[in-house]
């Protein structure tokens, strides 16, 4: 399985990026799928997540409103819309995805099995 994470860039505050993940050897409509960030100094934080088999998304306070995430299963990629960006959005994001994954373990990025190699966002103020 290998999960491709891109679109990331420099950006000024208020503006807009789409991160994409492709998945190989895995089927993301039947996965939990999860985009998590890593800023200098934190830690790992979900910031948006599909459940599998399940369409209602989850976002963080931090970014509801801003960010969308969502799912094309005939390209087999999901998607983060990130719109109204902020400096401190700024962090390395990364997909990830596992199967087993249920709402209740889906906000520790270890719990997942796949993990994209992460793509860097910096939005400058």
């Amino acid at each position: 399985v290998q999960l491709q994470a891109s679109g990331g860039g420099l950006v000024q505050a208020g503006g807009s990026l789409r991160l994409s993940c492709a998945a190989s050897g895995l089927t993301f409509g039947s996965a939990t799928v999860g985009w998590f960030r890593l800023a200098p100094g934190k830690e790992h934080e979900l910031v948006a997540r599909l459940l599998r088999y399940n369409s209602n998304p989850y976002y963080s306070d931090s970014v509801k409103g801003r960010f969308t995430i969502s799912r094309d299963n005939a390209k087999n990629t999901v998607y983060l819309q990130m719109n109204s960006l902020k400096p401190e959005d700024t962090a390395v994001y990364y997909c990830a995805a596992d199967s087993r994954i249920i709402a209740s373990s889906s906000s520790l990025i270890s719990n997942y099995n796949y993990r994209g190699q992460g793509t860097q966002v910096t939005v400058s103020s």
